[in-house]
């Protein structure tokens, strides 16, 4: 699991590629720690080279969701290939998070 994330202008903008499975979720949760503390910017989660998410994935992206709506900030996940939207379909996430 590869995470480059960069800051642009008032977004955050988190580039996920690979797996991310179980065993990546510990490593995958520190390396997206940044995004936890958007500090008045929204956050974009590129997912255009993410290959699979596991429950554990879907439960640090829902932890950010909520410390970035706490904070009165937006996330969005954009490129979401058609196997991950069904996921997030069957577990419900399709109605928490936008799109892109």
């Amino acid at each position: 699991m590869e995470i480059n994330i960069e800051q642009q202008e008032k977004k955050i903008v988190a580039t996920l590629s690979g797996e991310m499975d179980t065993a990546a979720a510990m490593e995958v949760e520190q390396a997206l720690q940044p995004l936890f503390n958007s500090e008045g910017r929204d956050i974009v989660i590129d997912c255009t080279e993410l290959e699979y998410i596991a429950s554990s994935g879907l439960r640090i992206l829902l932890s950010i969701l909520k410390n970035a709506k706490a904070s009165g900030n937006k996330v969005v996940l954009r490129n979401v290939n058609d196997d991950i939207r069904e996921v997030f379909k069957l577990t419900g996430f399709i109605s928490i998070f936008d799109f892109e």
